[in-house]
C-alpha cells in the first residue's frame, strides 16, 4: 500500500510559547491549508500539543470529521531551560554539532530522533494518508535527517516551506 505523509509547519503565530495562538493571518493560512488538503484523502492527523499547531490543522480536522492525535514528540526543540540572548547563534551551533546540548535543553539529535520516530510510526500504521503538524526547528531536523545538506543556513527557509513528503525508502 502506498502511503502519503505530509509534514506541515504551523501557520503564523503570535509568539513562541506553548499557548501562543495563530495570528489573524495564521488563521487565514489554516483555512487555505484545509482547502488544499480537503481532497487529499487524509485519514489521520497528528499534531504537536502546542496551540498554534492544533489551530493550524483544526479546520481540516473539522471538515474531515477527524480527531487530532496529539503527540508530544512533535513539540518544538527545547534549546535551553534558561533564556539566552544569543539563542539564534546557539541554535545554529546545534545544527553543526547534533550532540550539543545546553542547560536544561535537548540536543538536535534527540529532537531529530523524536520526529523521525513519529514518521516511522506513521509509515507502519494502517493509515494511508497522514498529516503531521509540527514546528520549524524540529521540521528542519527531519529534513536534515533525510538530506544531510539541509543544515543550519537552510533552517531559515522553513518559513516558506508548506510541506515535505518523505518516502519510506529514504528513512
Amino acid at each position: 500500500m502506498n502511503k502519503n505523509i505530509y509534514i506541515i509547519r504551523h501557520c503564523e503565530a503570535e509568539g513562541q510559547s506553548e499557548d501562543a495562538p495563530l495570528t489573524v493571518k495564521g488563521l487565514e493560512q489554516a483555512e487555505k491549508l484545509s482547502d488544499f488538503f480537503y481532497n487529499k484523502k487524509v485519514d489521520h492527523i497528528i499534531s504537536s500539543p502546542f496551540l498554534r499547531a492544533i489551530q493550524t490543522i483544526q479546520p481540516l480536522a473539522n471538515r474531515l470529521n477527524l480527531e487530532i492525535q496529539i503527540d508530544n514528540r512533535l513539540s518544538e526543540c527545547l534549546l535551553s531551560s534558561i533564556p539566552m540572548s544569543d539563542w539564534l547563534d546557539k541554535l545554529h551551533a546545534t545544527f553543526d554539532n547534533l550532540d550539543l546540548k545546553y542547560s536544561g535543553g535537548e540536543s538536535s539529535k534527540e529532537a531529530m530522533d523524536r520526529i523521525v520516530n513519529v514518521v516511522i510510526d506513521s509509515l507502519e500504521s494502517e493509515h494511508e494518508s497522514t498529516v503531521i503538524v509540527t514546528h520549524g526547528n524540529i521540521m528542519s531536523l527531519l529534513l536534515h535527517h533525510f538530506d544531510m545538506f539541509f543544515a543550519r543556513k537552510k533552517c531559515r527557509v522553513l518559513q516558506y516551506i508548506n510541506s515535505f513528503i518523505p518516502h519510506k525508502n529514504s528513512i
